[in-house]
């Protein structure tokens, strides 16, 4: 590979030199200037030597990320509290369910992220994927009754939406062509 082509391969893949470049840090824990071009150097090499294949049609929206984090952030600390509230008020009888979950999505990725997303939130946790059905099977707490479950469907329902948009995808479902519709 020329020198050339390596520097479109790092531009391209700046985003993902960025995130190496920060986990490096975070692991050494340091921000001493040895780490931090060390570093750099690292996550260059890395992404040069060990390219990853494009991903057609994903184009990140930077905004839609920054919502999609606050959103994650908001749900960790209120589902977190009815979580716990559930758990001091109801103890052993708190109620759960198993809800079933349609998705639009109609790709790996965005539904691998919708599941990671949905399960990082306290009281939820995906427990199958039907990826030839696109169903997400997951287990809810608290739901007390019909209403409760339908709630649970929309609250994953607009996680699909947000990481949608935040992947570059409007509604996250592809034409028979593979193309976004």
């Amino acid at each position: 590979m020329s020198g050339a082509a390596g520097l479109r391969r790092v531009g391209r893949q700046l985003p993902m030199v960025g995130w190496l470049w920060l986990l490096w840090i975070m692991l050494w824990g340091s921000l001493g200037p040895r780490v931090l071009v060390g570093g750099a150097v690292v996550a260059v090499v890395v992404v040069v030597v060990f390219p990853l294949p494009a991903v057609p049609g994903w184009v990140p929206r930077p905004l839609a990320g920054v919502r999609l984090l606050v959103r994650l952030l908001a749900d960790l600390v209120g589902s977190g509290a009815v979580v716990a509230w559930q758990a001091v008020r109801h103890g052993p009888r708190t109620r759960a369910a198993i809800v079933e979950v349609p998705l639009r999505a109609d790709d790996d990725l965005l539904i691998t992220a919708v599941a990671e997303v949905t399960t990082m939130s306290p009281g939820t946790l995906v427990m199958e994927i039907d990826r030839r059905r696109r169903r997400l099977y997951v287990h809810a707490l608290p739901v007390r009754d019909a209403r409760g479950v339908e709630l649970r469907r929309e609250e994953v329902r607009s996680v699909e939406r947000t990481v949608a948009r935040a992947m570059g995808r409007s509604d996250g479902t592809r034409d028979s062509g593979g193309n976004p519709r």
